[in-house]
């Protein structure tokens, strides 16, 4: 095992159970975007370049930037003092609980992978903007008229 694994799996680890269980929701959401950097940094030590850079702007980029937003957008008490979150620290043992179950009982392959092309982002990117290039705008756009939708709902009427 390695010395790069070890820190990254304790970073990981520590990020999601303080998402779970920090008593300040913007706290929290932070400590997700974090979890989220360990898991890219995941991807990056596999040797999975594309999928990291992936979660990097997808999730962390998007996903929790949105989190973030949101929380300040519609939270009026967002230094409001919530408590210690049990149902959170029940939910992450549980999970984490039933993740360590599956790997232990999932038996190991002993046959050797078939070779594989070299799938590169060039080729990726060729796909996308090819084949699934309709699908790729359809969801921009759907994704673009939520968050005007979403910002309409959160604005305030100015008097």
């Amino acid at each position: 095992m390695s010395v790069s694994f070890v820190i990254i799996s304790i970073l990981t680890l520590s990020a999601a159970l303080a998402a779970a269980t920090l008593r300040k929701l913007m706290h929290a959401a932070l400590s997700f975007a974090v979890a989220f950097v360990g898991l890219a940094a995941f991807f990056f030590l596999l040797g999975a370049e594309f999928v990291g850079l992936v979660q990097v702007f997808v999730y962390i980029g998007a996903v929790a930037v949105l989190i973030v937003f949101t929380i300040l957008l519609t939270r009026r008490d967002v230094e409001k003092d919530r408590g210690f979150n049990w149902s959170g620290v029940v939910v992450a043992i549980a999970v984490f609980g039933g993740l360590t179950w599956a790997i232990f009982k999932t038996q190991s392959l002993s046959v050797a992978a078939p070779e594989m092309q070299v799938l590169t982002v060039k080729h990726i990117g060729e796909v996308l903007m090819t084949g699934y290039v309709w699908p790729l705008l359809c969801v921009g756009l759907l994704l673009t008229a939520a968050l005007i939708g979403a910002l309409i709902l959160v604005m305030e009427e100015k008097r």
